[in-house]
């Protein structure tokens, strides 16, 4: 009896170590420049539904993340964005916002503060954890992916600051050498 006792511990221990394992896995695993980035298809606030892979070849994407809709510093980064949009518009690139919010609220959300880009919504928080920006209470970091148009990931802003996320996406991408879009060309 005391072997089959100790045999079952032993087995729960492992099991035990094994699911603690799994669990820790999406928060350990932060991207890195240099790396390819995850390709993912989500749902956006647009009603449009896109993938990296859309992208890759034609031009480069920036993701900012933010930890959910509808929250003062949330809010704030969403505008930022927002207010600098024709700077960041003259650049050729795709930018998305992304939470693991809903789409419906996400939605909900760019209605009512103007948005004029795609927030993606990411409720599994699959891609949230393959880019490495889940956090331990199951939010998205206020992290900032830039994306060349290999789909590299060519700089990580970890220290996105709200007031300032909309020029500061404008200036990153000129730092990165993103082509600006030509006259003639519309998006």
């Amino acid at each position: 009896m005391k072997n089959t006792s100790t045999a079952l511990t032993r087995r729960f221990a492992g099991v035990a170590i094994g699911l603690l394992a799994a669990l820790a896995l999406p928060f350990a695993q932060a991207l890195e420049v240099g790396d390819k980035a995850p390709d993912f298809t989500l749902q956006a606030s647009d009603g449009n539904t896109y993938s990296l892979s859309q992208f890759v070849g034609k031009q480069p994407v920036v993701l900012a993340f933010f930890p959910a809709a509808f929250t003062g510093g949330c809010t704030i980064q969403c505008k930022a964005i927002r207010d600098s949009s024709d700077e960041i518009k003259s650049f050729d690139v795709a930018y998305f916002m992304a939470s693991v919010d809903t789409a419906e609220k996400n939605t909900e959300f760019a209605t009512e503060y103007g948005l004029d880009f795609p927030v993606l919504a990411d409720p599994q928080k699959t891609m949230t954890a393959d880019y490495g920006v889940l956090s331990e209470r199951g939010f998205a970091n206020r992290w900032t992916y830039y994306i060349d148009v290999n789909g590299v990931v060519v700089k990580i802003d970890k220290q996105t600051n709200p007031n300032t996320a909309g020029q500061d996406l404008a200036d990153n991408m000129a730092d990165l050498g993103f082509q600006r879009r030509t006259a003639t060309a519309s998006r």
